[in-house]
């Protein structure tokens, strides 16, 4: 082998340690060269979960940086609002996505004033092509719709308010 034939493999070596790829084969004449490199192992994620890296991890002070990147948000020295509802929250089991109807032409399974009773379907959160059906736990009445319609939801989203009823 001469010197020339060494300096292109130094640069292939190169070359393929810069590459994504994990297994390199080259066979010319009498050379045959092969180039096998492991992978770092990656801790495995759990299905429809994000895998969390430090650049994800809260500011010293999360309120005070969210209130400083939106405008108009209430700030600490603003009184809280009244008008908003007590109640009970429906939150999404899942991560998903919600439907009030079960298709595109029917009606919404609830609307704001209607009263429901324990195991009555609210939504549907369809998550890996499968409907599952979100029912009360327990008889109240719909103060408000949090989310809208083919809205994505998270795990623990709150979904609705009810007010409860005796």
């Amino acid at each position: 082998m001469d010197i020339k034939n060494v300096n292109e493999i130094k640069e292939l070596l190169e070359a393929v340690a810069a590459a994504d790829i994990t297994d390199f084969e080259l066979k010319s004449g009498e050379l045959s060269l092969r180039i096998k490199k492991e992978r770092p192992a990656a801790a495995p994620v759990e299905p429809g979960f994000a895998a969390w890296s430090p650049t994800d991890a809260p500011t010293a002070d999360p309120v005070a940086s969210a209130v400083a990147a939106a405008p108009g948000m209430m700030t600490s020295s603003q009184p809280v609002s009244e008008t908003e509802p007590a109640g009970i929250e429906v939150c999404s089991p899942m991560v998903g996505t919600f439907y009030h109807s079960p298709s595109p032409d029917s009606p919404p399974f609830v609307k704001v004033g209607d009263e429901v009773e324990p195991g009555q379907t609210l939504c549907i959160i369809e998550a890996m092509k499968l409907m599952n059906e979100i029912e009360a736990e327990q008889r109240g009445k719909v103060v408000k719709v949090l989310v809208e319609n083919g809205q994505a939801v998270e795990f623990g989203q709150p979904l609705f308010l009810l007010e409860p009823v005796n």
